[in-house]
């Protein structure tokens, strides 16, 4: 993890996370990546050199390959980038992907009888991947699927371009202001995880948007155990390196700690959700359907395995 450069903050809150699940003093080693693939690497060397078992890391897309390819066949990397193209041999994405969350809504909105669906794409990664998930699932799903591309910081469009629901895959500003647009028109609202917002001027204006997330409950226990504990905030990427430390501690528990012992487990129990990973360096995650109200978020379906 990052535990120093311009990530050192986020690197420090995901270890602690990861502290949270695995506090036997000596299970976790941490070593420090910089946020560079070169760091990366070199913390990689460092690792095998205490003959590890798994290493849970690193975070960003770029540093996933040299890391996998010094941990070899025999050491599993369970990375935390939500980059699909940064599945490497021998790593898994634990990262919650735009993919994962994007066919989750869909199919949720497709079973409550909406066929034709604006996405909004902003040229942000996450919106792009969003929008080329969303096409890739018409035939599929039955769904008319038209991508509008719309440059930061420019008005969206018409609320009338999307007769049935309106995908915006980002969060902030964006989401907030297709919530107004489409208040009163009749056409639902359709969001990603990075449209969760807590704060009730927020709740406000989303009421009634239908989102993908990791389960509400789980996440909240989590949250609720962090903060007592290390005190401050956990996010959803915090999460995931909790999440990747507590199944360490079961597979150690069951003298499984590699990656026989991964592919083998049909569900992973985690404060993100029910996992589970694939052959092929992916993960498979059951995403909560949830409906935004002036009190917070309600969870009304379970889409499983995106």
């Amino acid at each position: 993890m990052p535990q120093s450069g311009p990530r050192a903050a986020l690197g420090t809150s995901m270890v602690r996370a990861a502290m949270l699940a695995e506090n036997t003093p000596g299970r976790l080693i941490v070593f420090d990546t910089g946020g560079t693939a070169a760091g990366a690497d070199a913390a990689a060397r460092a690792a095998m050199k205490r003959k590890v078992a798994m290493i849970l890391g690193p975070l960003l897309a770029e540093e996933v390959a040299p890391v996998a390819a010094v941990a070899g066949a025999s050491v599993p990397v369970l990375a935390f980038s939500n980059d699909p193209g940064a599945r490497a041999p021998g790593a898994f994405t634990m990262g919650i992907t735009a993919r994962q969350t994007t066919g989750a809504i869909l199919r949720y909105a497709r079973s409550r009888g909406v066929r034709r669906v604006a996405v909004i794409a902003d040229g942000s990664r996450w919106a792009v991947a969003a929008a080329e998930a969303a096409a890739g699932l018409q035939g599929e799903l039955n769904l008319d699927v038209r991508r509008i591309d719309v440059a930061a910081g420019q008005p969206l469009p018409a609320a009338g371009d999307a007769p049935d629901a309106v995908l915006i895959p980002g969060g902030g500003d964006p989401v907030m202001a297709a919530a107004r647009n489409l208040k009163t028109t009749g056409i639902q609202l359709l969001g990603t995880v990075q449209a969760l917002d807590h704060r009730p001027a927020s709740l406000s204006v989303l009421e009634g948007a239908w989102l993908a997330s990791p389960d509400p409950a789980a996440f909240a226990a989590f949250s609720s155990a962090f903060e007592a504990r290390m005190g401050g905030e956990a996010g959803i990427i915090a999460a995931i390196a909790y999440d990747a430390a507590a199944i360490t501690k079961t597979l150690r528990g069951k003298n499984a700690l590699d990656r026989a012992g991964l592919l083998a487990e049909p569900s992973f129990e985690t404060a993100t959700g029910p996992l589970r990973f694939r052959e092929d360096g992916s993960v498979a995650r059951d995403m909560a359907i949830v409906v935004a109200g002036p009190d917070g978020y309600a969870k009304v379906a379970t889409s499983r395995g995106a």
